[in-house]
Order: structure tokens, then C-alpha cells, then sequence
């Protein structure tokens, strides 16, 4: 995917007003790009970093019914029950983690007791510890005596067998579905939906209410008797079959593909393409959609090619020449954002090479104009960068020395060269492909879900969703 998908779709709020007058330079918008480059963290260990249940919380729990082993994973009824407020209760140190598919946890039954009242479940903060999971609101629990659910009132569902003694059960949160699960012995035993009225960060949580009752708890620090790993490939694989039964206009995908290689000058894999596909797919063409023709896109094909592979192979001067001669307006004005990238790549690719005596000459000519100027300052100071590491590749600003910089600036000519066109009616038209425009929707649509969800399940991630099409394919 090119440059100007590389933010994984999500919008540029308070960019728009770039693309409101012809006169604008679009090479802000892949200015804007380039800035991003230096920002890069690794977002998608968004799930690693949220802190997950350990052990089980020792200072709110119903202490005096109960005790906590040393090692805060296993738990005893040591009362003897009078009645239905003497329930030994006891949550996790720490709410079940949201930004992720699925969490789930396991409960050992070493002793049922005298009634096999434990039960396994999900609680929020403010839960009464006298309680049962699933008595009060914002609760849910399984138990074991009666094998009932109970969501939030003293009276329970049918819903799975009792547990007892030598029983191993789960408790979990698909995120996706926005439902509980609940496991007996690594085998699954019912979902419920999720209600929206649990509000507040659930907690795991187990009870225990007749004497002599024994559990231990597994948040994860060994392997579970229920296959997890397998569940979760399994919700994957639903979703997946969910959007293979979407119904699509016939060689929809082929024109999106073929809109995508002709927005970016890729003309040798167009024709590959095309010919390819002539024996099995009539050539169809999308038709103007939002006042975009492919007739915009096919303008200066070769020209355009020509120079992204210039650029892509690093000869920035040869790429500049040729711009000089098919299209000096874009070089014309030598402070726009379009010639300072073009500047920046050819001090870069001097530093690639290890000329810097060259890049110091060239960057005091030509780079030296853009200090201090609003919006391009930062890029200046980090190019300049370059030069005080031995491996810059491994330095702060080693992201300008990957091939996406170069990509960045090959779509902004790209999108300079298109916007020349004078049959273009729009110049957002010259930004993105259909193809990338649909990715960027998908995406608004998959953080707009999130958020319904209360930011609940996994962080979306474009190329994690389309390598796992590609994987499920294979």
C-alpha cells in the first residue's frame, strides 16, 4: 500500500481545508505524511501493554469468610454459611484487559465442601463482596450447585451442567461478539450476550459458601485446560466467513486493483494486469463516481512511472530534471512543499551513499532555505540529523533511510503530476486511489464499532486484517 494509506486509514482531522482551492500546494498533505514517519511507535502492542489479572486481590474481598493462600491463586471457605450474605467473594487484582479479542480465565475445583456453592464470573468495582457474582447488577456469574447464569438478579437460567470436585471451569469476554463464555473441563459450555448495562472495568472474580470449599485460580501463568488459541482462530474465522457472504457487484475487486495501479503510474503491472485477466475478466471500468473518471487517472501514465521509479531507485536529480521538463510548474516555485521533499530525499540518498561532504554542500544550499519556516523546520533539523550518526540507519531518524520515505515522496509527485490534468475536477482526486479510500472507510466503520463497544476489543489494524484474509486463504 502506498504512502498515502500508510496511516492505516484513520483521517487527517483539520486537514481538509487543504484540498479547498486549486491554488494549494498538495504537497502538504505528503509533508504532513513524512511528519508521521517520525512519529512511528509500536502501536499495535497496544494489547501487550495493558496490564492483566496476576493474582487475586487480598484487601477487597470478604476476608472474614474466607482465606487467601501466600501465593494469592488459591482460596478457602473456612466459615460455616448461615446465610445468603456470607459469601466468601474475591476479584482479581485487575479488571479483565479490553483491547483484545478475547480474555479468559480458569478456576480449579480442589474441594467442593459441604454444597458446592463456588461460582466463576465477572464483576465491576463497586460489587458487594458479600454477594455472589450475578446476584447484583453489573455482575454475571456461573455456579456450580444449581448450574445456573445469573445476570444481575437473585434468579438464574438454565444454562450448563453443575461442577463439582476435580472440575476444571473457565469464564471469559469475546469482545468481538459482546458476549460471556464459560467453560467445564476444556470444553464450552454456553455464551450469554454481554449486557450494555454492565458499566464500569469487569473484574474476575470467584465465590466460595460452604465450608471446607477450595479453588485455585489460573489467570494464565500455565496453560488452560480449554484450547484458547483454538477458540479465538474459530471467532477469526466466523468474522471471516461473515464477510465472505457479502455480496459484490461482479468484478468489483478488478476494478478497484486496476483504478489502484493506474492512480499510481504502475504501468508494466497494469499490463500484466490486464492481460492476465483478459480471458476470464472483460475489462470493466468504474464508472464517475463522485466526480471521478479513470480517464483522470490514466493521464501521463509513462511520465508518471518514469519518474516513481526514479525516485524509488534513489536518483532524485534525474527524477527533478524530468519534472523540469515535462512539468516546470511543479518545480517552479522552489520553497513549495513538493521541492523541499524533493530536496530532503536528494540530501538523504547523498547520506545513503556515505557523500557527505556532498549532502553537507547541498543541504547548506538548498535545505538552508527552509529553516525556521512553519511546517518545515522539523523535518530539516531531522534530515541534518543523519549526518551526526555513524549508522543513522539505527539512529532517532532512520525511518528517512527507509524505502516508505522514498514512497512518500514518489505519491507526491504522483499526485502533483495528476493534479496538472485539466480535465481534473477534484483535487482530492490526485490524493488517493478508490481502492485506498474504501481501506480508509472500512477502517472508520471498525473504530466507530469500537467505540459503540465502550472501546472494548482489539485496536484495529488494516494490514493485520488483510494478512489474516490472505492467511485464511492459503
Amino acid at each position: 500500500m502506498n504512502s498515502s494509506n500508510s496511516n492505516n486509514g484513520e483521517s487527517n482531522n483539520g486537514k481538509s481545508s487543504i484540498f479547498d482551492s486549486l491554488n494549494q500546494d498538495l504537497g502538504l498533505y505528503f509533508l504532513e505524511l513524512a511528519r508521521l514517519g517520525a512519529s512511528k511507535a509500536p502501536t499495535e502492542m497496544e494489547e501487550d501493554q495493558e496490564e492483566a489479572p496476576k493474582e487475586l486481590n487480598t484487601i477487597n474481598s470478604s476476608g472474614g469468610f474466607l482465606v487467601v493462600a501466600p501465593d494469592k491463586l488459591s482460596v478457602k471457605y473456612t466459615s460455616v454459611s448461615l446465610h445468603g450474605h456470607d459469601v466468601g467473594v474475591v476479584q482479581a487484582d485487575k479488571p479483565a484487559p479490553v483491547k483484545r479479542l478475547l480474555y479468559y480465565f480458569e478456576i480449579y475445583v480442589k474441594d467442593a465442601g459441604a454444597k458446592g456453592q463456588i461460582a466463576i464470573g465477572f464483576t465491576n468495582e463497586g460489587f458487594k463482596m458479600r454477594r455472589q457474582p450475578g446476584w447484583e447488577v453489573n455482575s454475571c456469574g456461573y455456579h456450580g450447585d444449581d448450574g445456573l447464569l445469573y445476570r444481575g438478579q437473585g434468579k438464574g437460567d438454565a444454562f450448563g451442567p453443575t461442577y463439582t470436585t476435580g472440575d476444571t471451569v473457565g469464564g471469559g469476554i469475546n469482545y468481538a461478539s459482546q458476549e460471556f463464555f464459560f467453560t467445564k473441563n476444556g470444553a464450552i459450555v454456553g455464551t450469554v450476550c454481554k449486557e450494555r448495562e454492565m458499566k464500569g472495568r469487569l473484574f474476575p472474580t470467584i465465590a466460595v459458601h460452604s465450608q471446607n470449599e477450595e479453588v485455585h485460580v489460573n489467570f494464565g501463568q500455565k496453560k488452560f485446560a480449554f484450547d484458547l488459541k483454538e477458540y479465538e482462530a474459530q471467532e477469526r474465522l466466523k468474522q471471516q466467513m461473515t464477510i465472505e457472504k457479502i455480496s459484490l457487484p461482479p468484478n468489483i475487486s478488478y476494478g478497484l486493483v486496476r483504478s489502484y495501479l493506474l492512480h499510481y503510474g504502475y504501468e508494466d503491472t497494469l499490463n500484466s494486469f490486464d492481460l492476465a485477466s483478459k480471458s476470464t475478466i472483460p475489462p470493466i471500468y468504474i464508472a464517475q463516481e463522485n466526480g471521478f473518471d479513470e480517464q483522470d487517472i490514466v493521464y501521463a501514465l509513462n511520465q508518471r512511472k518514469t519518474i516513481r521509479q526514479l525516485i524509488r531507485n534513489g536518483e532524485t536529480d534525474a527524477a527533478i530534471n524530468k519534472l523540469r521538463d515535462w512539468y516546470p510548474q511543479i518545480v517552479q516555485d522552489d520553497k513549495s512543499a513538493t521541492c523541499f521533499l524533493l530536496h530532503c530525499q536528494k540530501f538523504i540518498e547523498l547520506v545513503r551513499v556515505g557523500a557527505l561532504e556532498e549532502a553537507v554542500k547541498y543541504g547548506r544550499i538548498e535545505l538552508a532555505k527552509f529553516f525556521g519556516l512553519p511546517g518545515f523546520d522539523d523535518l530539516v533539523q531531522d534530515c541534518v540529523a543523519l549526518l551526526a550518526y555513524e549508522r543513522p540507519q539505527e539512529s532517532s531518524v532512520g525511518y528517512l533511510l527507509e524505502e516508505s520515505q522514498r514512497d512518500v515522496v514518489a505519491d507526491t509527485v504522483n499526485a502533483m503530476i495528476l493534479s496538472t490534468n485539466p480535465n481534473m475536477k477534484h483535487m482530492q482526486g490526485c490524493l488517493q486511489s478508490h481502492l485506498e479510500r474504501l481501506l480508509r472507510q472500512l477502517t472508520a466503520c471498525c473504530l466507530e464499532r469500537r467505540t459503540t463497544n465502550g472501546d472494548q476489543g482489539e485496536a484495529f489494524y488494516l494490514h493485520r486484517v488483510l494478512s489474516s484474509g490472505r492467511d485464511m486463504k492459503c
